[in-house]
């Protein structure tokens, strides 16, 4: 019997990557419903392919075209749009499994709507766990739903741990997560102030959307994959560690009690754990291209602690800082990212102060503990007003 999947988020890089995965397997995969923020032509030219069920907008303006252009081709897809859409398409009876790579925490209400339904959730929204952590967690127990991430590393280490989650931490002494470093892992850091978007968003490795490949240069993305381990895993963030591995070939590693270390190696290509956690627990083909041992060149790796890493990504330490915080920290951290990079993308605040406009957050906010996805929205709501007048008092 073929799946039906929505996937939430369909005409980012992620969403554009699984529906190839989903491509190639026609008979196990059908797509159920797509949904995106604004792309309305892109978006048509999906649903000409894949015939969902359903199409999602999150914009009214964007769905109300989408809409016309769907009735003009004559398609029978059903167009919605809005966030209490996206919680439909995400629940709906029909849908057995869900990708969740909505960027940002706007995708964490339909992440927890999927949950609460019981669904096989592959989430590639890190987002969701960094802002709802424990809360989180409890609506995919309560639903029995199932998660699968998405994301290279936390697919890696998933990989590389023991099937029975009970045995992870009797077993596991530290999970390592490789890091790229990004597109200015040897760059001086006095000169950071000097760095464009365009410059940003040049990955070395990575094919990825603007927002995580900022995230990316500072080493942010990597901050916000440290909490997601943390919930994702059941490890207290002390057994977290962070290396850096320039040529993304290792993704991330678990190292046992008796110092053996298990690590999952691959092509840096995301159909890779997308089609592992769509297929799972089989593996099935995903079109990237094998590993070449032999074509390698040599793996290196340098400690976080070397070479000015310290200076040059001084946004990584915010990791373990927030989870030793008080509960909804991370939710406040996250809130303050998203405000600095799209400051940043937009130029209105530099490369090396978006780290300042985090810390100036940090400080401003104290959160109490969410109970409800109610609360979660209304710390995030706090922090992003904290970072817009952090980022108003600065000068590019």
């Amino acid at each position: 019997m073929k799946q039906k999947i929505a996937v939430l988020g369909s005409t980012g890089s992620v969403g554009a990557n699984t529906l190839d995965v989903i491509s190639r397997h026609p008979e196990k995969f059908e797509v159920f419903a797509l949904s995106a923020d604004s792309k309305v032509d892109l978006m048509l030219q999906q649903c000409a392919q894949f015939r969902p069920a359903f199409a999602v907008m999150a914009r009214e303006e964007a769905g109300r075209a989408l809409a016309a252009k769907i009735e003009s081709s004559g398609l029978k897809t059903r167009v919605l749009w809005g966030a209490g859409a996206l919680d439909t398409v995400a629940s709906h009876p029909e849908v057995d499994a869900v990708m969740a790579a909505i960027v940002g925490a706007a995708g964490l209400s339909s992440c927890l709507a999927a949950a609460r339904a019981g669904k096989k959730l592959l989430l590639a929204n890190k987002e969701a766990l960094v802002v709802g952590g424990e809360l989180f967690l409890a609506a995919v127990r309560e639903g029995g739903a199932r998660l699968l991430p998405i994301d290279s590393e936390h697919s890696a280490i998933f990989q590389s741990l023991p099937e029975d989650p009970a045995t992870w931490n009797d077993r596991v002494e530290k999970i390592i997560l490789t890091a790229s470093g990004g597109p200015f892992r040897a760059r001086d850091p006095r000169t950071l102030r000097e760095v464009t978007p365009e410059q940003a968003c040049a990955h070395p490795n990575w094919v990825m959307g603007r927002k995580i490949s900022v995230d990316s240069a500072t080493m942010m993305n990597k901050a916000l994959e440290v909490i997601e381990a943390r919930w994702l895993f059941g490890l207290e963030p002390g057994r977290l560690e962070v290396v850096i591995h320039p040529q993304s070939v290792i993704h991330s590693m678990v190292q046992y009690r008796d110092t053996s270390v298990v690590a999952q190696l691959g092509t840096p290509d995301m159909r890779v754990p997308i089609a592992y956690g769509l297929a799972w627990p089989e593996r099935v083909a995903s079109g990237a291209q094998a590993l070449d041992f032999t074509a390698l060149a040599d793996m290196t790796f340098e400690s976080f602690d070397t070479r000015g890493h310290r200076e040059r990504f001084p946004g990584l330490q915010l990791a373990w800082d927030s989870l030793n915080a008080a509960p909804g920290t991370t939710a406040v951290l996250n809130a303050a990212n998203e405000e600095a990079v799209a400051g940043f993308l937009e130029r209105r605040v530099r490369f090396d102060q978006i780290h300042q406009v985090n810390l100036e957050t940090l400080a401003a906010v104290t959160p109490s503990k969410p109970a409800s996805l109610g609360d979660l929205l209304a710390i995030d709501a706090q922090a992003r007003a904290a970072a817009r007048q952090a980022i108003a008092r600065l000068t590019p």
